[in-house]
């Protein structure tokens, strides 16, 4: 199931940044060739994703890390921004037409 879901995560990234694969993997520093960025997005492949690749194709396709470890079936590392609150920081003004 985490090869599909890996699939999905990577197929889905690379719309939603309007990315090709060779841009990914320049934001990848080149760590992860066009090729294997490509095969991933077309036919899964949670096996070319070790936990040192986690990184960079985490890098390359925007999101944390955890999202691709989780995506691939890797165990999780330790996130010191997993505990940091986000809510929404706009505030409704009634009668501002004054």
């Amino acid at each position: 199931m985490a090869d599909k879901d890996l699939q999905s995560l990577v197929r889905r990234r690379l719309w939603e940044l309007s990315r090709s694969a060779d841009e990914a993997s320049r934001v990848s520093r080149w760590v992860i060739p066009p090729e294997i960025i490509q095969r991933m997005a077309r036919a899964g492949g949670s096996s070319f994703i070790s936990e040192g690749l986690a990184k960079f194709l985490a890098r390359a396709i925007e999101v944390p890390e955890n999202r691709v470890r989780r995506a691939a079936g890797l165990p999780e590392v330790e996130d010191p921004r997993a505990d940091i609150a986000t809510g929404p920081h706009l505030r409704v003004i009634r009668g501002g037409e004054k």
